[in-house]
């Protein structure tokens, strides 16, 4: 089917960000996609916070981006905001990295106040840097995000029916905007 990157852009190394974006890639190959995860928090500090654009790390992310044909962003929220880590990277792409990419943006937090931060912080530059199908995205509470000894995670009831909703939508969205095979012979 298509190749989709899952990005973390937490920095916590026990983020519950990232295990719940683990957990919905798991649900996305049970659909038939590859799935490429990538932590920003693995790249090297000096290279994002230095813009070294050559840095061979951050070439390597450029290029996960670039052959994908999803992307899925997620990002704890901090103060209204995605993650400094996340624009850290995101500053390091190309200007229209996301052309012809679906994303689905999901966030996670500790209130309700932060809910609107994936639709006035985050889509704006989803949609800036070119991705023309930006699929509603989902704000899922800490506290909702439960793992038991083996890591697997575990949501409430609502919040599990809603991200499997989002997660849906975003791999029907993919799986019609991919040319098949075919079509690219």
């Amino acid at each position: 089917m298509a190749t989709v990157l899952s990005v973390s852009g937490s920095p916590s190394a026990t983020s519950r960000t990232t295990r719940l974006l683990r957990h919905l890639d798991t649900r996305l190959r049970g659909q038939g996609h590859e799935v490429l995860p990538l932590d920003v928090r693995t790249l090297p500090a000096d290279a994002l916070l230095g813009a070294d654009f050559r840095h061979p790390a951050i070439v390597e992310a450029a290029a996960l981006f670039e052959r994908a044909d999803g992307v899925v962003i997620g990002t704890p929220i901090y103060k209204a905001a995605y993650s400094g880590l996340l624009k850290s990277l995101l500053d390091l792409l190309p200007q229209y990295a996301l052309t012809g990419k679906t994303v689905l943006p999901l966030a996670t937090g500790g209130s309700t106040a932060h809910v609107l931060a994936i639709d006035y912080a985050l889509r704006p530059v989803l949609t800036s840097m070119g991705a023309p199908h930006v699929v509603p995205g989902w704000f899922t509470l800490d506290k909702d995000i439960n793992t038991d000894a083996d890591e697997a995670v575990s949501l409430p009831p609502g919040p599990a029916e809603a991200l499997a909703r989002v997660t849906d939508l975003f791999s029907t969205t993919l799986s019609n905007h991919v040319p098949s095979p075919a079509a690219t012979r």
